[in-house]
């Protein structure tokens, strides 16, 4: 029997719930065994033994099977508090427990399907964010097919208790698939990828009108994986043969284009440690006084070139995922326009940096007043407007990618593209993000091919701005660092 759910240096303390748990099972340890009482418990005595029942699924193996009937005979809330310490378990210390302690918690999490526990659909999204995109390591990829072989085996369950959680599993599977398909001719990942590709063609080809829900970044996701045979028969399908996906509201990918993602999907390829810190960050620390935060982030979270695919998935979810209140905002809190800057920097891939951007500009390709929300957008113009003039190859780097969208992301549909960058921008200088445009086309440090782009996608949009307001603009000259 493991002593211990977390693995923990000499010099730090001991975790509360860690402790918590441990008391319930000693005080409680001779009535873990059959025979069991009969007694109903109060409700005190009945989370101290829901308490001892799981460190001892966890910390007993030999006996989970005992444990788990016990906790049967004894549930009097639909496992609502049992699935729920499991969460805690998950979301606060997953990466220091021992790994026989992962095992039982995998296998428990079986469980919990099976008896379609209270909250089980959200120990599947904690378990799904304890996957971390661009780690090869071995408990992570291992962690990554124990969770694509349950969603397989529970299929039938999980389709008729809690569809949505299929989808939240999509997303996450199509996501690793990309950088799993980066590695060639390594055994485990081979095999690896054969499933998540079983499970996610079975979920498109079977459940497309629950993959609709995802919206948007679902074919996001799935450009990047064309270069699988299974996949571009998938794109052709979309593309030229929709009714193949046997839903009848289902006609043309706009549908899918104008489908704003909620967050939800976007915090999935995040961990929890992860959103804390990004949240911290841009929360509580000052402009100016984040280079240490951010040398340690970089070494906690990025630390191997594969980790670089993360980068993509932050700046996503600080566009759409983080909406500052005004009073943040207005603050000398850094923000979201210079993380993404400094993250930007940092990507040194090619490929990784293309994402970066589209994942910046995702919603303004197919940007709706009436659906969307201008907070996803303003990071970007912020960003291109704050890097004049000491970042000048930012700016240009960013306008000059948006205008290749515009040409090449979606020919058939390119008039939609050009209707959303243009509502994109009238909306951003209407709400008042930025003043005016005229930093950008007056801008003598920008190429005269982009100015004149600028000009010609928005020929009715005032580009001038008054000297006074220009002053107070957000586009002055002595831009603040943001790296």
């Amino acid at each position: 029997m493991a002593l211990n759910l977390i693995k923990k240096a000499l010099h730090e303390a001991e975790n509360p719930i860690e402790v918590s748990l441990r008391e319930s099972f000693q005080i409680l340890e001779p009535k873990l065994r059959p025979p069991f009482p009969l007694t109903i418990p109060t409700q005190e005595e009945y989370s101290n033994l829901n308490n001892a029942i799981l460190y001892g699924i966890l910390c007993e193996p030999q006996l989970a099977n005992v444990h788990l009937k016990h906790l049967h005979g004894i549930v009097t809330d639909g496992y609502r508090y049992f699935t729920s310490m499991l969460i805690k378990i998950v979301n606060d210390f997953y990466g220091k427990l021992f790994d026989s302690v992962k095992r039982q918690l995998i296998s428990v999490a079986h469980e919990t399907v099976y008896v379609s526990a209270v909250g089980f659909d959200e120990l599947m999204v904690a378990l799904l964010r304890q996957i971390v995109g661009g780690d090869f390591s071995e408990g992570n990829l291992w962690l990554c097919f124990e969770m694509v072989t349950l969603f397989l085996s529970k299929w039938d369950s999980l389709l008729e208790e809690e569809p949505l959680v299929l989808t939240f599993a999509l997303y996450v599977f199509l996501r690793l698939l990309a950088d799993h398909c980066r590695v060639s001719n390594v055994e485990r990942i081979e095999a690896l990828k054969r499933v998540e590709i079983d499970f996610c063609v079975k979920m498109i080809r079977e459940n497309f009108h629950l993959c609709l829900k995802i919206g948007r970044d679902l074919l996001r996701l799935l450009q990047d994986l064309v270069h699988i045979p299974e996949f571009c028969a998938i794109w052709k399908d979309l593309l030229l043969n929709p009714s193949s996906f046997r839903n009848e509201g289902f006609a043309d990918i706009t549908q899918i284009y104008r489908t704003r993602t909620s967050s939800r999907y976007l915090l999935l390829r995040i961990t929890p440690e992860m959103e804390s810190q990004l949240r911290f960050l841009l929360t509580h620390v000052k402009l100016g006084s984040q280079k240490r935060y951010q040398v340690w982030f970089t070494k906690k979270f990025l630390a191997t070139p594969e980790r670089e695919t993360l980068l993509t998935d932050m700046v996503r979810f600080i566009c759409c995922a983080h909406h500052p209140s005004n009073e943040i905002i207005q603050s000398n809190v850094i923000q979201r326009w210079a993380v993404i800057g400094w993250l930007l920097k940092f990507g040194k891939k090619t490929h990784v940096e293309a994402n970066m951007k589209l994942a910046l500009f995702y919603d303004w390709l197919f940007f709706d007043d009436k659906a969307d929300n201008i907070m996803n957008l303003e990071p970007a113009i912020l960003l291109m407007v704050h890097s004049i003039p000491r970042y000048m190859e930012m700016t240009h780097s960013l306008l000059e990618f948006l205008f290749i969208l515009l040409d090449n992301y979606d020919l058939d549909r390119k008039a939609m593209v050009l209707r959303g960058i243009s509502s994109a921008f009238h909306i951003l200088v209407r709400k008042g993000v930025v003043q005016s445009l005229d930093v950008l086309v007056s801008c003598d440090m920008l190429s005269p091919f982009l100015k004149e782009s600028l000009r010609k996608l928005l020929p009715d949009l005032n580009m001038n701005c008054p000297a006074e307001l220009q002053k107070s603009n957000i586009l002055c000259s002595n831009t603040p660092s943001y790296l």
